[in-house]
């Protein structure tokens, strides 16, 4: 095949009748990264390779954040050259260009520059993730779930047999021996911690006998606790469904996760001391309401008995018919009384009546015709008979009615005398 047939082969799609050859695949894929261009990459170096007498020095770079590497080629010069010495574990950031060796179907990164990550660029970029973190509301105190007031089983991520695992057993069990714990032991510094981590994490938080998480590592410098300042951690802590609990180093150390936690512990010691509850003390303090309870029911039983007591005493429950008593006796001076004033009236009005019946029967006519006066009437044939008062009014012969004291007479009126 002639180079203008090759290159007419490599530009026809590929099909299972004509499929391409693997020098073209790793052609095409060689100039597929080329086209990339130089780049700055950012990760730890966990592996470094630089023989004596040889011109390439080999180094493995690997993201912290997850199981992820790659392969870099530089010049031993600029390792030797390096202000800051670099060994496995420093945080560094390279500039090259990627490669892909067809030979061996690899790709490198061959870089030209390397620095390294100060631990004020590293508290820089912390403080910068720490603003980016509460800008999304990831440490709002509203997003805290409250820790189980006794958990049956706590998880523990921590590293094998460290100061920090021994403190948080000893103390929690000393505590509250019932206690049972998951514990996953994982690296907690280093390229392989955050991984790690995350892995533990994702198991205890899908196990629903643990009740709550505890992160704990002792003390160490800021390079050591980087892990637990990871972004992908952080926002794992969040998205778990399980309280969790930072216990990272000491009281002046502050890892992000500290913040995104539910809960953050000045020491593994305290982590343990918040989450399982003292159980003597617990004991002392249910004695402790029960006495105050029994006193405070005695208290408002005797407050109570007390109070009856006096209703008791008092005189309308003491004796119920006193008042009715005094009120009746009340009620008959009343009445006398009355009986007595109604006796004098009717006595004075009676004297008034005498008095005016005596002053009437001496000006009525029955006094005057007792004293020899007599009334004379004319009788008239229907009608009640009428006093005469003049001789005009009985002519001779006229019935008139004479009445004296002691009755009447009718007679005839026989003449007129002036």
């Amino acid at each position: 095949m002639t180079s203008a047939q090759s290159r007419a082969a490599s530009t026809a799609p590929s099909t299972a009748d004509k499929p391409w050859p693997v020098r073209t695949v790793s052609a095409k894929v060689a100039q597929w990264i080329d086209r990339l261009g130089s780049v700055w990459v950012e990760g730890q170096i966990t592996q470094i390779n630089a023989r004596p007498g040889t011109r390439t020095a080999f180094l493995v770079l690997r993201d912290p954040s997850v199981d992820m590497s790659l392969s870099v080629t530089c010049s031993p010069q600029l390792l030797q050259n390096s202000p800051v010495p670099l060994t496995e574990g420093s945080r560094v950031v390279m500039f090259g260009k990627l490669s892909f060796y067809t030979g061996r179907g690899s790709v490198s990164l061959r870089v030209t520059e390397i620095r390294a990550v100060g631990i004020g660029e590293l508290l820089a970029r912390i403080e910068r993730l720490r603003a980016l973190l509460a800008a999304e509301g990831l440490f709002d105190p509203r997003l805290k779930r409250p820790l189980p007031f006794l958990p049956g089983t706590v998880g523990l991520i921590t590293g094998r047999a460290s100061a920090a695992e021994h403190d948080v057993l000893s103390v929690a069990q000393r505590r509250w021996p019932a206690v049972r714990f998951e514990i996953r032991n994982t690296p907690v510094q280093g390229v392989t911690a955050v991984p790690q981590i995350l892995d533990a994490l994702k198991e205890l938080d899908a196990d629903p006998h643990v009740d709550v998480i505890i992160l704990a590592r002792g003390g160490g410098s800021v390079e050591d606790l980087l892990p637990f300042s990871d972004e992908t951690l952080c926002r794992a802590i969040v998205a778990c469904t399980t309280p969790i609990v930072s216990a990272i180093g000491h009281e002046p150390d502050s890892p992000l996760s500290d913040h995104v936690a539910d809960l953050r512990a000045a020491t593994p010691t305290d982590a343990a001391k918040r989450v399982v509850p003292d159980a003597v003390a617990e004991q002392a303090l249910v004695s402790e309401l029960r006495s105050r309870s029994a006193a405070a029911l005695r208290n408002w039983v005797q407050r109570e008995s007390h109070l009856i007591s006096q209703l008791r005493s008092r005189p309308v429950l003491a004796d119920p018919g006193r008042a009715l008593y005094q009120r009746g006796d009340e009620i008959e001076r009343l009445r006398d009384a009355g009986r007595r004033d109604i006796s004098r009236a009717i006595a004075a009005e009676s004297t008034t009546v005498e008095h005016l019946r005596a002053r009437l029967a001496t000006l009525g006519p029955a006094a005057t015709l007792a004293r020899g006066y007599s009334v004379v009437q004319r009788i008239v044939p229907e009608g009640d008979p009428e006093v005469l008062r003049s001789i005009d009014d009985a002519p001779p012969g006229t019935q008139i009615r004479v009445r004296v004291a002691d009755g009447a007479i009718r007679a005839a009126v026989m003449g007129k005398e002036k």
